[in-house]
């Protein structure tokens, strides 16, 4: 991606009239009024309630969707009060914009995830590997590499779960291994997500925001690779030398498996080449391969029906329509494209939004100007952004990474690179701290938990320092 692009400045973009470009909008300092303390108290209490997911078994999203309103509606009261009523409306609609483009990209590439779930591409990529004999210390390295090499394009989360199948078939009665496997499950899938837009939200969030190239991205490939190792070397002197029983499972993936990969891989490809040379948003390349995508399907569909595995299955339904639907359990179904849209991760999308419209309602308030003059002014650029990767292993890094791109500190490429490298990485240092560690303890719960993970966090802090180390000295040489 050109470094250089020329995206329209968020002060600029929140500042647009629906019939005018010629008057910027700023956000107004109102961190002392009532409204203000009141939305930072709400976003206080909702993200507690997110915190305590797994204890109240309350989806993230409908706190923080709740929230988002409650914020906005503080932020226009605080505007009407001060007489800049349209100023909030404004506001909003850009803070709403950015969320939209975000969110369609994220359903676009969650529909092809989904999709090659479907053709049981992971799957059969599962049955090669269990097939193979490995010995529990061989397993521990390919599952780790695989992992750190599949999450640049698959997300963190369905990376460490396909990985994760593969171990648990191979070694469920070796509690040992499965906790040294997962924490290096973790750490492998967070670090690979960093060096590049696609690997983790908060490296598309950069990315669109225009902060750093899509080329430039590949700089942190040394230092994610550090931070995996580093732990993956320590973990590797506790991995029994057992060589597990050898799974017979074979699994065949579905028709069209093949294809759907080609077309994930040119539908990347579109997105860099638009964004590159015509400089359009990336939401357009990926929604585009996601037509691309529904036109395949149509085809693949037709040619399942034509030929079912279920005898006489074709005559049937072209006669009744309904009796797919009526008769047959989802995996006779034929393919159907919108199952894998509707299969898509809404509780984390509406999540989102949540925190997207909740942390742009309290910057509209001012907060996220005075957290820039306190963190970035007085620590400085190289140990906020280090702090902030600390932060991340407590709160998601999504509405920390996306507060950080709100308060617009004034930083060169490296440091843009740094926060990014410091967010993704830095939520392997708790259990809690990921998608990929939350979804991992709740497969093998009892087995890896909290404590297991912080047994090693050391090590994992080790890999943490090493890979900034790592980007300091190479800023340095360059």
């Amino acid at each position: 991606m050109l470094r250089r692009f020329n995206r329209i400045p968020l002060a600029l973009l929140l500042g647009l009239s629906q019939s005018s470009y010629a008057h910027q909008v700023f956000p107004v300092d109102h961190t002392r009024s009532g409204y203000a303390i009141l939305a930072l108290v709400v976003f206080g209490l909702a993200y507690l309630i997110v915190i305590g997911e797994e204890f109240l078994q309350l989806r993230k999203s409908k706190p923080m969707i709740i929230s988002a309103g409650i914020i906005w509606i503080c932020v226009a009261l605080a505007y009407t009060a001060s007489g800049q009523g349209p100023v909030a409306q404004q506001l909003f609609r850009g803070t709403l914009e950015e969320y939209a483009e975000l969110m369609l990209f994220l359903l676009s590439a969650m529909t092809y995830i989904n999709t090659l779930q479907e053709r049981r591409v992971f799957l059969a990529l599962r049955s090669s590997l269990v097939t193979r004999g490995l010995s529990l210390r061989s397993l521990f390295w390919l599952t780790g590499l695989l992992a750190f090499c599949i999450s640049p394009l698959a997300d963190n989360l369905t990376t460490a779960l396909v990985m994760f199948a593969v171990v648990i078939t191979l070694a469920d009665n070796q509690p040992q291994f499965l906790v040294l496997a997962s924490i290096n499950l973790v750490v492998a899938a967070n670090a690979g997500g960093v060096f590049t837009p696609f690997g983790d939200i908060t490296t598309l969030m950069v990315w669109q925001k225009g902060k750093v190239g899509f080329f430039e991205f590949f700089d942190l490939f040394l230092p994610a690779l550090v931070n995996w190792l580093i732990p993956a070397l320590l973990m590797s002197l506790a991995v029994p030398s057992a060589r597990p029983q050898v799974s017979s499972e074979k699994i065949q993936m579905l028709r069209g498996g093949y294809t759907v990969v080609l077309l994930f891989l040119s539908t990347i490809g579109l997105t860099v080449a638009l964004h590159q040379v015509l400089q359009l948003p990336p939401v357009l390349g990926m929604m585009t391969g996601l037509g691309l995508l529904k036109i395949y399907g149509f085809f693949l569909r037709r040619a399942e029906l034509a030929s079912p595995t279920i005898p006489g299955l074709a005559q049937q339904a072209a006669a009744d329509p309904e009796l797919l639907a009526r008769y047959f359990k989802p995996r006779y179904r034929p393919f159907d494209i919108f199952i894998s849209i509707k299969r898509a991760e809404w509780d984390t999308l509406l999540f989102f939004y949540g925190v997207v419209l909740s942390v742009g309602g309290l910057g509209a308030l001012g907060y996220l100007a005075w957290s820039s003059l306190v963190l970035y002014g007085n620590l400085g650029p190289t140990w906020a952004n280090i702090s902030i990767g600390v932060l991340s292993a407590v709160v998601d890094n999504i509405p920390v990474m996306y507060a950080v791109l709100n308060m617009q500190p004034d930083m060169p490429l490296q440091q843009w690179l740094l926060v990014t490298l410091t967010a993704g990485v830095g939520g392997s240092l708790l259990s809690i701290g990921s998608a990929a560690g939350v979804a991992l303890m709740g497969q093998a719960r009892g087995i890896y938990t909290f404590g297991a993970h912080m047994r090693w966090s050391w090590a994992i802090a080790l890999g943490y320092a090493a890979s900034i180390g790592v980007h300091l000295g190479l800023t340095t040489l360059h």
